[in-house]
């Protein structure tokens, strides 16, 4: 039992026989049902078209409207619907696995203050925000930089510092050092260890899970296989085989025998 649950707080997160079909009729998630504590660090793993992309969405309701979904997701007690969408979408910032799709105003003060601005933030306040929230990731007079002369591991920052801009409870992070070159990578997972924010991160990058989140769900054909703590699932060479994936080399000398 997590702290979280023994002490009466609602999950951070709760997804309740969640089950969504795209459009053209193929199932993406298939009655996944799990809960996540205020304050944990969680990794989603899983093959392509696993269902990973598709929960985080479902965390702040991006999904296109009508498309057929089952079930219900929870935010800190609250179901996720078009009532709760405003209250809800402030609370969980997502994101997207490609910068660039996250991207869109001329300067990165435009950008961070983006969010804060439409959630109903004082103009008074957001200079003051999005300073914070670029010294939050590294970037402090960054500013007035344009966007789009950054490099990726800075554009992935720059989303980051937008995100945080608006104080999400829930972060749902989408394959976030993809694209990032060693030194980048390390330093986002520092930056992401020290946000007390509840996190949710779907990923192939297994080293980064090792290093940054105590519990792993496996994810497969939109169902859960498996839920606990990550080493446990990531040292076990048949498990990660059946679903499409390896052993981190780490564990392999770690464990060599196994």
């Amino acid at each position: 039992m997590t702290m979280g649950t023994a002490m009466g707080m609602a999950p951070a997160i709760e997804l309740r026989e969640l089950s969504f079909h795209y459009p053209d009729g193929s199932e993406a998630l298939s009655r996944v049902s799990l809960s996540i504590s205020p304050g944990e660090c969680v990794a989603l793993v899983g093959p392509n078209g696993a269902g990973k992309s598709t929960i985080l969405l479902h965390l702040n309701g991006l999904l296109p409207d009508g498309a057929p979904s089952k079930g219900a997701v929870l935010i800190a007690g609250r179901v996720v619907d078009k009532a709760s969408l405003p209250a809800i979408r402030k609370s969980v910032g997502l994101l997207f696995q490609d910068a660039d799709d996250q991207i869109f105003c001329a300067s990165v003060a435009e950008d961070v203050g983006f969010g804060p601005r439409q959630f109903g933030e004082p103009e008074s306040r957001i200079e003051e925000i999005v300073r914070a929230s670029l010294a939050r990731v590294g970037l402090g007079g960054f500013e007035r930089r344009s966007p789009q002369r950054l490099s990726a591991g800075e554009k992935r920052r720059v989303c980051l510092a937008g995100v945080l801009a608006c104080d999400p409870a829930v972060l749902a992070l989408d394959e976030p050092t993809s694209t990032l070159d060693p030194r980048g990578r390390r330093e986002l997972i520092n930056l992401l260890a020290r946000i007390p924010a509840t996190r949710v991160i779907a990923t192939h990058d297994l080293e980064m899970v090792l290093d940054l989140c105590p519990r792993t769900i496996l994810l497969d054909q939109g169902q859960v296989v498996a839920d606990g703590p990550s080493e446990e699932i990531l040292d076990n060479e048949a498990l990660m085989l059946a679903h499409g994936l390896e052993r981190p080399h780490s564990l392999l000398h770690r464990h060599p025998h196994r």
